[in-house]
């Protein structure tokens, strides 16, 4: 069978992979992302390259995995490791009853024996360090987020412009399907969106209502772009409890790479912690799948283009800001308000997002600028920064 481009592009996260096995055995390397961003494609992407032998295993699978399957398939890439080395890789490990603790125990047992065994684990979510490497393998493990797809690598994998990424979003698998809209929408919703929240999610925290965390998501996807207070969610949501279960549901599809809820800006991080959200998806597939509308339809409806374009520049700034030294925030005072604020020590970058012709009414700018002096304001779109140029571009280089 002739591999796809999915397969054979190789993702930044390759060179880092590869360039950590390629040390002396120091820690655990954690690949850790939301389902469909290619964590096991690189993973064997890097075993096919790395010149050690390697094991690999997953726990995704219809049958049990316990501790002793573990620790079976453990020893068979203790075999292969003798002499010169080898790489064991994990995938799906958070399935796996109790797994950090038995992988604390055998990373252990080969410290001491000197066993040259490199382990990668991969996870479908952020939420796998939370839940198993920060209790169990505190100062052994070295995360590397996987994040969703850039335009610049669905550029380069598939040839991809800024409309089309802005509509169908970074998921390479679903990129056959996009000629039928419909097929499309449905891998996105059954494949991804679906066991995300009912497995993903539910695996690695007690959710009390799944069919509020559910509803919680679609309305993120409804209101990406907005600022919404919980006391509004609440009133939209049914059976929603209060506004801690509400923040806390969140968090949880944050960590799952699915949708956020944005802090506002205020130079205090103190108030900040207190804020009403504004809603973020982090992967613009999951609007327009969940919603109607071709790519023609939607691209031709000024408003819902304009939104959608503020989501896709919010995914990208929020996706890059989990693997740069940076964080998102928005910013509003009053009737002024800038649709994002990113910070990197005391420094700061305002961007607008314009997704008409004309940059319209910059006065949320020069008010954010005014008070808290970034070192840069930026209008994407609308006469400013070209939207591919924008998100073709590494957020971190605003800063200068």
């Amino acid at each position: 069978m002739a591999e796809t481009l999915e397969n054979t592009f190789k993702r930044p996260v390759f060179a880092v992979l590869i360039g950590r096995l390629r040390e002396p055995r120091r820690f655990i390397q954690v690949l850790a992302g939301p389902r469909q961003t290619g964590k096991t494609t690189v993973a064997r992407q890097v075993l096919a390259d790395f010149s050690m032998p390697s094991h690999y295993a997953t726990a995704d699978e219809p049958l049990l995995r316990d501790r002793e399957w573990l620790s079976h398939e453990w020893e068979i890439a203790r075999g292969k490791a003798v002499g010169r080395g080898g790489v064991f890789v994990l995938d799906e490990a958070q399935k796996i009853p109790g797994w950090s603790e038995t992988v604390k125990r055998l990373w252990d047992e080969d410290a001491v024996s000197g066993c040259p065994l490199r382990v990668v684990l991969l996870g479908s979510s952020s939420l796998l360090v939370r839940h198993g490497t920060e209790e169990s393998l505190a100062g052994r493990f070295e995360r590397i987020p996987v994040t969703h797809w850039s335009l610049a690598e669905m550029q380069a994998a598939f040839g991809w412009d800024a409309d089309r990424y802005v509509y169908y979003g970074g998921y390479p698998g679903a990129v056959s399907l996009i000629g039928d809209r419909e097929r499309w929408a449905r891998y996105v919703l059954d494949s991804i969106i679906e066991p995300s929240i009912s497995r993903d999610i539910q695996l690695m925290a007690r959710v009390e209502k799944p069919a509020l965390l559910r509803q919680l998501f679609h309305l993120a996807c409804d209101y990406s772009g907005q600022v919404l207070s919980y006391q509004k969610m609440l009133g939209q949501l049914r059976d929603a409890g209060n506004t801690d279960v509400l923040a806390g549901y969140l968090r949880l599809l944050e960590g799952a790479g699915m949708a956020a809820g944005l802090e506002r800006f205020s130079g205090s991080r103190v108030r900040q912690r207190g804020s009403i959200p504004k809603l973020q998806v982090l992967n613009t597939a999951a609007m327009t799948a969940t919603s109607a509308g071709n790519f023609e339809a939607v691209r031709g409806d000024p408003d819902r283009w304009g939104r959608l374009v503020e989501s896709a520049v919010g995914a990208h700034l929020l996706n890059a800001a989990r693997t740069g030294p940076f964080e998102v925030f928005y910013w509003r005072e009053g009737k002024s308000e800038v649709d994002f604020v990113i910070r990197r020590g005391k420094d700061t970058v305002a961007i607008e997002v314009k997704g008409g012709l004309k940059a319209g009414r910059l006065s949320g700018l020069t008010a954010f600028a005014r008070e808290h002096k970034p070192v840069r304001t930026l209008v994407v779109g609308g006469g400013g920064i070209p939207l591919e140029e924008f998100l073709l571009a590494p957020p971190a280089g605003w800063f200068g």
